[in-house]
């Protein structure tokens, strides 16, 4: 039984949420260009280059990964989050806030 419990509370931290095809393509797509903006980042300080030019790539990078959460949470909102309140789920309003708060 006690087993049972602790699959239960691992299954409970792996939620599953189905993507839309186009969404995960272009979430893909993102991340990809933001690993490929960093690896040309780490060149640059390879090859020393002058700061302000490693920065300003920083700068980049980090809107990249902005950019990805705005459509993450987007999506979030209206899927996972509009089910479970329907559902009468009203944790899902304080989940929520706390993710916003990560990101402010």
């Amino acid at each position: 039984m006690e087993t049972d419990a602790k699959e239960e509370a691992c299954r409970c931290h792996q939620k599953h949420t189905p993507r839309d095809e186009k969404l995960k393509r272009d979430l893909g797509s993102r991340i990809n260009r933001a690993v490929g903006q960093l690896n040309g980042i780490r060149q640059m300080i390879e090859d020393d280059r002058y700061c302000g030019d490693v920065l300003t790539q920083l700068a980049a990078v980090q809107s990249a990964v902005k950019a990805i959460s705005r459509e993450v949470m987007k999506d979030h909102l209206e899927t996972c989050v509009v089910e479970r309140v329907q559902a009468g789920d009203v944790e899902a309003v304080d989940e929520v806030m706390a993710l916003f708060k990560k990101f402010m």
